[in-house]
């Protein structure tokens, strides 16, 4: 198969598409190198992925509508995989705009793409956070996202709604997989489980939003690329969870981490931010009768593999500057 993913560079990017190519599948990748985060890491991760003959590199913006539709001169592309993006609940209040051009906007330029070029399987990387602060859990696809809290939250819930569009116009296989917080080695450096890492081993305090009582249903990454692989395949429109299926309250995650570590944290307290939800828990019964996909790591499984690799890359991570 000819995969094209975009935000290859990115976390989820760098892991899916290492898959796929380890598959002797071929990838088109996009990225646009943005300082969204440390390009350290990204540029990083490109020299992994460049060391496969049958990976191939753009460097396009995807607000760029000419820059995307020129494109259709790669013949036979098999998938669509969009994982690029901002990401992030409290950046998105200070720069709604950028959220609103590189969400929504680059979305609709790579389904004109599609569109175009006849590519009949499109994946959308979406997430969690459309689901607002919901009470029901676990949370299942059929829940209400009327009432995102932040504008990242509102530009994905958007991008959502225009898959669906070309779906229904242009028969355009899609997929939507709403992530729950996801986590792994080679991680984003504002994501809370690269963070609190790097700033225990640093004897540096962490941050800790409201009681420690809030919780989050951690996904682990190969899993969620898992799910991406197989939702490439899917016949018709559908919108999957991806998560790891059970919830993990901050308070425990900080001691999961300070038991691999050895380390304790040194914790400072701040009230809870209203953009973020307080609890988030994934149903992922649709996803596992449908895509036969299941999680293949728990939060304690996971933070071990993500801690030995911080381990294992001391060096580089102590170069690496986050971001809140």
């Amino acid at each position: 198969m000819k995969y094209l993913i975009t935000g290859v560079a990115g976390f989820i990017g760098y892991h899916t598409a290492k898959r796929i190519l380890e598959s002797n599948n071929e990838i088109i990748g996009i990225d646009n190198i943005n300082d969204f985060y440390d390009v350290n890491l990204k540029n990083a991760r490109l020299k992994e992925l460049s060391k496969h003959t049958n990976f191939h590199f753009h460097n396009i913006d995807l607000t760029n509508k000419s820059n995307v539709l020129n494109l259709k001169n790669e013949n036979n592309i098999t998938a669509v995989i969009h994982l690029a993006a901002y990401a992030g609940v409290r950046t998105s209040l200070s720069d709604p705009w950028a959220y609103q051009e590189n969400n929504v906007i680059a979305t609709l330029n790579l389904l004109e793409l599609c569109k175009i070029s006849k590519i009949n399987n499109f994946t959308l990387a979406s997430t969690s956070s459309v689901y607002g602060d919901n009470k029901t859990l676990p949370t299942t696809e059929k829940v209400p996202t009327s009432n995102p809290l932040s504008p990242y939250a509102a530009s994905k819930i958007s991008a959502e709604l225009l898959s669906y569009n070309y779906h229904y116009h242009y028969g355009i296989n899609t997929a939507i997989l709403r992530f729950f917080t996801v986590y792994g080695p080679f991680g984003r450096p504002d994501m809370v489980i690269f963070k609190f890492i790097k700033l225990i081993l640093e004897n540096k305090p962490i941050t800790m939003y409201g009681d420690g009582k809030s919780s989050r249903d951690y996904t682990y990454v190969t899993d969620v690329s898992d799910a991406l692989i197989a939702s490439t395949k899917l016949n018709g429109y559908e919108i999957f969870n991806v998560g790891g299926g059970n919830a993990t309250t901050l308070n425990n995650l900080v001691n999961i981490i300070e038991s691999f570590l050895d380390k304790k944290a040194i914790i400072k307290k701040i009230p809870r931010d209203p953009s973020d939800v307080e609890h988030s828990l994934a149903d992922i019964t649709k996803i596992s009768e449908k895509l036969n996909w299941q999680p293949k790591y728990n939060i304690e499984k996971g933070v071990r593999e993500t801690g030995k690799w911080f381990l294992d890359n001391l060096n580089f991570i102590s170069s690496i500057n986050l971001k809140d």
